[in-house]
């Protein structure tokens, strides 16, 4: 891979990482148009680390919030089972900390229920994630249902649900239309989006839990993958493309997760929809012609 090749799938990764138009899908149809039969396993992993930084940029207090009350959550566990202990064989009663008293303990545990079904979903679509994404034919018609899903978004009425009000069971669904967007063209944003939204989430809540709850998603992929480097051979070249790339793809990307906080709150999906759907009828049409 070409240094220019590299910084052209940097931005791609940066770009349709956060705004809901698919990385998998462009990354699929960027490497078809460039001739690049293999990214190579090292250059996939730190494309995604790239995102992961522009995320934690973006949401820094959030995502230090988030752990701290994890953190708490754990503590307040342990405390309660040695209580549970102590009142089986104490007549002095102790009372059992409340563990779930914030809401970011409540978006803590959200995050922790998507991501079940995530990767339940990541696990057994992953053989069918590798094959398709060879081809333009899937990727191309999941463009076209990510626009679809886009339009739907658009037209749905905004919640108002922040963490206290959403139920697990919202969580849920959300986290399984994550799990879905691992094929190739599926927005993984533009589809948590719309659950969100059809959850009855808040807008600029529905954004930010999209986000950050790929963040458990993401770095799963990253440490199933990093088994696999130390077989992966790489030249002192491809080293300086993949880096440059990876820093592309961070500043990028946070760019992307600032404007799709505005495209939110103001709902203007239509533009990404009707994108999607020149982008995914000309690579089910070029997957036949060519």
């Amino acid at each position: 891979m070409t240094i220019l090749q590299a910084i052209i799938m940097g931005i791609v990764q940066g770009v349709a990482e956060f705004l809901p138009i698919s990385s998998s899908g462009h990354l699929a149809i960027m490497k078809y148009i460039l001739h690049i039969n293999d990214t190579g396993l090292l250059f996939n992993v730190m494309l995604h680390f790239g995102t992961l930084i522009a995320m934690f940029g973006a949401f820094w207090k959030d995502i230090k919030q988030l752990l701290i009350e994890g953190f708490g959550i754990i503590g307040d566990l342990f405390v309660n089972i040695g209580r549970l202990v102590h009142n089986l064989f104490s007549k002095e009663k102790r009372e059992y900390n409340k563990v779930i008293k914030t809401a970011y303990r409540k978006f803590v545990m959200l995050v922790v229920v998507s991501t079940i079904p995530t990767g339940i979903l990541g696990i057994l679509l992953q053989n069918v994630v590798e094959v398709t994404s060879e081809t333009l034919i899937i990727p191309g018609l999941c463009l076209l249902l990510t626009g679809v899903l886009l339009l739907i978004s658009d037209r749905t009425v905004p919640g108002k649900k922040r963490a206290k009000d959403v139920t697990y069971a919202d969580a849920g669904i959300i986290g399984l239309a994550q799990g879905l967007a691992t094929l190739p063209g599926l927005s993984r944003s533009g589809t948590t989006i719309t659950a969100c939204l059809s959850c009855g989430l808040d807008k600029n809540f529905a954004v930010k839990y999209s986000f950050i709850m790929s963040i458990p998603a993401i770095l799963g992929a990253v440490i199933l993958q990093m088994k696999d480097i130390s077989t992966v051979a790489v030249d002192s070249t491809e080293v300086v493309g993949y880096v440059i790339g990876t820093l592309i793809a961070t500043i990028v990307g946070y760019i992307c997760i600032k404007t799709m906080l505005v495209v939110v709150r103001r709902k203007k999906y239509k533009g990404f929809a009707y994108y999607c759907f020149v982008v995914g009828s000309i690579a089910v049409i070029w997957n036949f012609v060519a």
